[in-house]
């Protein structure tokens, strides 16, 4: 009886949901109606400690955990922005997207082996997959590494399973397959629930999947007594009884044997169609319609209750009413809660440009403007702000006291619309990288000269002694030690679980590394080389790099993705692709080190922090002699504050990476005709120079040059208007601000096609020349 009531409750939340949309109250609606049953069934399987990596259906599952009621249901809706009322997302992310809060106030983890936890959902199809194989391989790891066993909050003893749910189209999608691939070679605890309505929005089945069954599809990954795979459920979607059965069993399966599970739930039904965007009227027959009202899984749960006699269909009807009461009920509270504080604002802003219009030559026009918005039906905060920037312009020549008033209400709500829309995308806790204390590298006359990598192998070392939360993966990290030997011999000593090979998969390398680093673990996932990353973009940029913000702080995961680029040769191996970065990775941490040692203190930096972090390596720096630090484990490189590598009075040249020797061999040879640079690292492009570092040398020079490999436009057009527009230098300079970046090409292959492609020494001397022969021709005369 207790299923069946929650059942009504997300049914005709369902219902008036979308009604609300159609009244204009909310933007746009996506709903789990026809899924209800088997998602009850799936909740009554999940523990305590258990996660979920779901999508945008799956409001009956929250409901019957306990963990979304009917009114924040409706507050994410309406776009709530108070975090108590719609503690999901604070009303950043459209309905259906759910999230339990992982941390507390101060960014701390809460015990989350006490919790029914669910990872913060995206809305990219099958999107969910890498970060579920994540946090199911989080379980092996906490029951395979004895050094895990402490973390009492984060696991019991690896016990937890990871579901996950998806819809059937979404299948298709590569990342679906490859996450059952590696979950199938990892032997992880991840139950995948596949809701098959037979449909992709419009398209059908046959169109989607092979045999028009993905479990079908999927029967060679079936586990065998021999080979280890998976196991492959199949059950119907109104089956109460066999949905039950069907969850229990693959959740006790997992959860102690640490076999994946894929259920496939068949005969699902859609009854609103796929969302408020349109009706599955004009793409499903008459006979599908007709088909899905008579197997509806409500209409045939009560068909079930009343053939067992479980209840009399009186009892039913008094259920769903005292359901459809208080589904009614919660959404108009949530509603007068979310449209009150938005007329109090409304109000406060009406009164206020009525104030200053007594007063004011244009009082006609702003009486107007105050009686518009006051008749507003339905105001969002955008109606209210508008119009109060409207009319601190129509007060652009008053000065009287309601005028004063207005504007300082205005900049109030700023700062409060700042909190609502914009905090989060970075860590605002203690251990946000601009918080982390700076430990100098140190050395002394004993400090040993060594390759670059084995300050890195040093460090990785160190890192794996003393935490047990830290571990590494990636293509050929494991055995080999990472193609470049950062990792070599660690694996022998630490063990394969520590510091572990994967296939050629880099999106679900990501992914393995979000859900790892979401419960609590500080993974280091290696894409190979930068040029790689592509296969991972849309999960770091959709998942990890939004994660703080679209849950305002509610989860983190702050992962460290480790890569090596710069000057890499040939088309596919370019190897700086730093916009595309700048551009899809905000909310994470940029690091560009321009050797090894600059690379261990950053991700020492970056373990003591709690922000995801992508750290490019320099490939052509592996090689190259540095001295080892006495402190390896300890020193930290702050970021956010360039260094300056060498003085000078003539001209500034902000670069990083593998340019920063480029540029310096260039500042001698200009030194040696006179001309003195002033060469910057910038260390960091995200955060970039928070202290104003490159500023206060364009003052002193006058010049500034933004040099790097990436495409024009790219990070050295980023750089310009960072310092240009951010710390405000353009009346300081006294000859055109220019950048030095690569060709718009990708690099040709070999020495040549390396030289003829990106900014060389002679490059950056005779750019520097060209701007000094602007300025004094006769010191410096034409080349």
């Amino acid at each position: 009886m207790e299923d069946f009531r929650i059942a009504m409750i997300s049914r005709h939340a369902s219902l008036m949901g979308r009604k609300e949309v159609f009244m204009g109250k909310a933007k746009f609606g996506i709903f789990g109606d026809g899924k209800e049953l088997a998602q009850i069934a799936m909740a009554r399987a999940f523990q305590l400690g258990d996660f979920r990596s779901g999508y945008y259906r799956d409001q009956t599952f929250m409901m019957a955990l306990g963990e979304l009621n009917v009114k924040q249901y409706f507050a994410q809706l309406y776009a709530y922005t108070n975090v108590e009322e719609e503690p999901a997302s604070a009303g950043r992310l459209m309905n259906g997207h759910f999230a339990t809060r992982s941390l507390n106030e101060d960014g701390s983890w809460k015990d989350l082996t006490k919790m029914n936890n669910s990872a913060a959902d995206i809305s990219p199809t099958a999107a969910q997959m890498p970060k579920l194989l994540g946090l199911a391989y989080a379980s092996k790891l906490f029951r395979v590494n004895k050094g895990m066993k402490k973390l009492k909050q984060f696991s019991v003893n690896g016990n937890e399973v990871a579901w996950g749910t998806i819809g059937n189209a979404s299948t298709s999608e590569g990342m679906f397959f490859e996450s059952i691939n590696a979950a199938g070679v990892l032997q992880v605890p991840m139950v995948i629930s596949i809701w098959d309505d037979e449909y992709g929005i419009s398209v059908p089945k046959e169109f989607h999947t092979t045999k028009g069954s993905i479990s079908e599809a999927l029967a060679g990954f079936q586990r065998t007594e021999e080979k280890a795979g998976f196991e492959i459920i199949k059950v119907k979607g109104w089956n109460y009884e066999a949905l039950l059965q069907a969850f229990q069993e693959a959740g006790e399966l997992a959860r102690t044997e640490h076999v994946p599970v894929l259920i496939h739930v068949e005969e699902m039904t859609q009854p609103q169609g796929h969302s408020t965007s349109g009706s599955h009227e004009r793409y499903k027959s008459k006979e599908r319609l007709d088909w899905e009202k008579d197997w509806d899984c409500i209409k045939k749960f009560r068909e079930y209750i009343l053939e067992n006699e479980l209840a009399t269909a009186d009892a039913l009807d008094i259920i769903e009413a005292e359901a459809k009461a208080q589904v009614k009920k919660e959404k108009e509270a949530a509603w007068s809660d979310f449209s009150g504080e938005i007329k109090k604002e409304l109000n406060e802003a009406v009164a206020l440009i009525k104030s200053a219009a007594q007063d004011s030559t244009r009082k006609v026009v702003l009486d107007q403007l105050a009686d518009e918005l006051k008749k507003t039906i339905n105001p969002i905060r955008k109606d209210v702000v508008s119009t109060v920037r409207k009319a601190l312009l129509l007060l652009r020549f008053d000065s009287n006291s309601g005028k004063n008033e207005l504007k300082a209400w205005y900049e109030k709500q700023t700062e409060l619309n700042h909190d609502r829309y914009s905090s989060h995308l970075y860590s605002q806790s203690e251990w946000s990288v601009l918080k982390i204390d700076e430990v100098p590298a140190e050395f002394n006359e004993k400090s040993a000269v060594v390759d670059g990598r084995e300050v890195l192998q040093a460090f990785f070392d160190n890192k794996l002694e003393n935490d047990p939360r830290f571990f590494a993966f990636g293509e050929d990290v494991g055995k080999i030690g990472d193609v470049n030997q950062a990792f070599a011999g660690l694996q022998a000593k630490h063990g394969e679980w520590r510091v572990s090979d994967t296939s050629i998969r880099e999106c679900t390398i990501i992914g393995q590394g979000i859900g790892a680093a979401l419960r609590g673990l500080r993974p280091i996932a290696e894409i190979q080389y930068l040029d790689y990353l592509l296969y991972g973009l849309q999960m770091l940029s959709d998942d990890l790099a939004s994660l703080q913000y679209r849950t305002k702080g509610g989860q983190k995961a702050p992962l460290i993705v480790r890569t090596r680029g710069h000057r890499l040769e040939g088309v596919w191996h370019a190897g700086s692709p730093m916009g595309m970065i700048l551009s899809t990775l905000r909310g994470m941490v940029v690091c560009v080190p321009r050797d090894m040692t600059q690379a261990a203190g950053m991700y020492n930096t970056l373990l003591k922090s709690d922000e995801p972090a992508i750290v490019v390596e320099c490939l052509n720096g592996y090689r190259l002699k540095e001295r080892l630090p006495e402190n390896i484990g300890e020193f930290t490189v702050p970021l956010g504050k360039p260094e300056i590598l060498r003085e000078g009075k003539d001209l500034t040249i902000v670069t990083y990476g593998s340019m920063c020797r480029i540029v310096m061999d260039a500042a001698q040879e200009l030194s040696e005709i006179g001309i003195e640079v002033e060469v910057i690292d910038v260390q960091t492009l995200l955060p970039f120079d928070v202290h104003g570092v490159i500023g206060e040398s364009v003052k002193k020079t006058n010049r500034v040059i933004f040099a790097d490999e990436d495409v024009p436009g790219g990070a050295s057009a980023f750089m310009l208007q960072q310092v240009i527009e951010g710390q405000k230098v353009f009346r300081y300079l006294d000859s055109d601000p220019q950048t030095l970046p690569a060709k718009a090409h990708r690099p040709a292959y070999s020495s040549d096609g390396d030289y003829f492609s990106k900014p060389s020494i002679e490059d950056v001397v005779e750019k520097v020349y060209s701007i000094m022969h602007e300025v004094n021709p006769k010191t410096y005369p034409a080349l």
